[in-house]
């Protein structure tokens, strides 16, 4: 017999629903660096998002300064915020 699957709390339901939305990837420049480890990117159109850095960078450390081209990941639906996945330079 089989456990019920978990559908109270948002937690399981929104990972679903979000784990059928491809995230957008794109590549930027970091402009400036905010506190709380937030940063303001340049992308290739011009347009400025305000980004934070994943956690996997966070855990191994990874330090980002002004002009490091990096690569981003953002919703579909909020294309003003992005997560910072990888640094490219």
């Amino acid at each position: 017999m089989q456990p019920a699957p978990k559908l109270f709390g948002a937690g399981s339901r929104i990972k679903n629903i979000m784990g059928l939305e491809k995230a957008i990837e794109v590549e930027g420049t970091i402009m400036s660096v905010l506190p709380g480890t937030m940063f303001r990117v340049a992308l290739a159109n011009q347009r400025l998002v305000l980004a934070h850095i994943s956690g996997k960078m966070r855990k191994r450390f990874i330090r980002l300064t002004i002009g490091d081209r990096v690569k981003l990941q953002m919703s579909p639906y909020d294309i003003d915020k992005a997560r910072i996945v990888y640094r490219l330079a």
